[in-house]
């Protein structure tokens, strides 16, 4: 029955979503066709600078350029590219930074550098310009990414940025129907996890005002993540989501990395790259979440799971947007919101429960059941108050017995070389699980969380002058894996460490520390703990 009833979404996503894509602007794949390929298989850039380069002359006048000089290359080819495009716009410069600065100052320094505005963009772009200023991750992200930038925000004080940030998403989901992964032509077919209600929650302290002035673009948004490929009807009348792609092409920007990934199994090579996409869009690119059980990346089926942080991030929309419509006095579409928060909810307490584990997990379409995985995810249904209590103490106590390790919590427990799984943990996890616990009085194991992972990231900087994307929590070192090596700046790095010394007073030591180099050993409050 569940087959069937997806055959008939993917028929209805295929229909819906085709009008949308006739409107979008191309991305490189698209706009570029054999050179992109010849490049990309050439391997003469990283993945992600290629799709990132700069077009120095209109996109038909390159493309009829190549067609003239014939198949290149090699050296050829890169002096081609190298004539037509220019490399991408690094991150704003990073400024002279004080050598004895403290780990509190350091974030503070590294906003401006992180922050972005770009109105316009040359033609052939990848680049998606947008209307105000934002602040991107770091590294070789260098455009604004959207569930980030939540986390991101945690830690800026400057309330107009805030604002700057929450008017581009609702103005992209008035362009384009919903939030793009980020703002590049080539993540148009994909969003990533919706918490744009949660940055808008950010702009006052009663965060109902909010949601009521940006009312439109979250209706708009629920809309996205409840219709086409990602909404699942099950036998029981229940409509929960997934994270889907409008594409089943290899990623532009990881181009050779998904070919490489199809030709290892005898899967339809359109069915692996949806998959690949899909998992892209839940922002956890790659984890063995999504793969078949003890298989690896070419095993992936994120399709085929209905996510506990997804729908349990839905359940935080609705509950947001009947908020904002009873500010507006508009009670037919406050109790309707309100009602599919409440279905939403109590399918989550029942189908993402796992009993026989003690603990949520994500709902398996195939075998009918949870998967019975352990993730750091499971603590989302506490972060938006839809668990149980006796829930809540099931997940305290698989969280505290399987992910905390002694520089904060695990993403999984298994060991894939995959960057979304065991030895990393990082920073959303951790607020996650953070607010979770303490919002159902486990305040003791909530702080153990904050402070072993904010002990990891002062550790870091001590050692290097630097904030990471991720870390290994085993160590307290900086993590690996994955298809890139790890970048420093680093947005959500920043923000959610931030935001845990302004929680906990009693942390504020941590935010003191300064670099090794000046001061010729690290303190030894950063010593792991026995």
């Amino acid at each position: 029955m569940i087959i069937s009833l997806l055959s008939l979404v993917f028929m209805a996503q295929s229909i819906a979503e085709k009008p949308l894509a006739e409107q979008l602007p191309p991305s490189p794949a698209e706009l570029y066709g054999e050179l992109f390929v010849d490049v990309a298989e050439a391997r003469l850039y990283e993945p992600k600078d290629w799709v990132d380069l700069r077009p120095r002359a209109a996109p038909s006048e390159i493309l009829r350029a190549y067609e003239e000089a014939g198949p290149l290359e090699g050296a050829a080819l890169l002096t081609f590219t190298q004539n037509y495009f220019a490399p991408p716009r690094a991150v704003g410069e990073v400024p002279d930074l004080p050598p004895n600065r403290t780990l509190t100052e350091h974030i503070d320094l590294l906003w401006p550098a992180l922050t972005r505005e770009v109105r316009a963009a040359a033609p052939g772009s990848s680049l998606l310009p947008l209307q105000n200023r934002y602040i991107v991750p770091g590294g070789r992200f260098r455009e604004v990414y959207y569930w980030d930038s939540y986390f991101t925000l945690l830690g800026l004080d400057d309330e107009d940025l805030k604002r700057s940030i929450a008017d581009n998403f609702a103005g992209l989901i008035e362009r384009y129907g919903f939030v793009p992964n980020a703002n590049r032509t080539y993540y148009l077919s994909r969003s990533q996890p919706p918490f744009f209600f949660l940055i808008v929650s950010l702009l006052s302290d009663r965060p109902e005002e909010a949601f009521a002035d940006y009312i439109e673009p979250l209706k708009k948004e629920h809309a996205f993540w409840t219709g086409g490929g990602r909404v699942v009807a099950l036998e029981d009348g229940a409509s929960l989501a997934r994270y889907w792609d409008a594409k089943d092409t290899p990623r532009d920007e990881s181009y050779v990395y998904d070919v490489e990934t199809a030709s290892e199994t005898d899967r339809p090579a359109s069915e692996v790259y949806r998959e690949l996409r899909a998992a892209a869009e839940s922002g956890w690119d790659f984890s063995s979440r999504w793969f078949a059980e003890g298989g690896g990346l070419e095993t992936i089926r994120t399709t085929e799971l209905l996510p506990v942080d997804l729908n349990s991030l839905l359940y935080g929309l609705e509950e947001a947007i009947s908020r904002g419509c009873r500010v507006l006095e508009d009670d037919e579409c406050a109790a309707d919101y309100a009602d599919k928060a409440k279905l939403r909810g109590e399918a989550v307490r029942s189908r993402f429960w796992s009993e026989e584990e003690g603990y949520f997990a994500d709902y398996d379409l195939t075998a009918s059941a949870p998967t019975g995985q352990i993730t750091a995810a499971t603590a989302y249904p506490l972060f938006f108050g839809i668990a149980s209590e006796e829930q809540a103490e099931g997940v305290a106590a698989a969280v505290g017995e399987e992910l905390l390790v002694q520089g904060g919590l695990l993403t999984t427990t298994l060991t894939t070389g995959q960057q979304w799984d065991a030895p990393n943990g990082w920073a959303p996890m951790q607020w996650i699980a953070v607010q979770g616990l303490r919002r159902y009085g486990h305040d003791d194991l909530a702080r153990e969380i904050a402070e072993r992972w904010v002990r990891t990231v002062a550790r870091g900087f001590c050692e290097s002058g630097k904030l990471v994307e991720k870390y290994d929590v085993l160590t307290e070192r900086e993590g690996g894996g994955g298809e890139y090596p790890t970048q420093d700046g680093f947005g959500w790095t920043n923000g959610v460490t931030a935001a845990f010394l302004d929680q906990d007073e009693g942390l504020a030591p941590y935010g003191q520390v300064t670099v090794a180099a000046e001061t010729g050993t690290c303190p030894a409050q950063l010593q792991t703990a026995e």
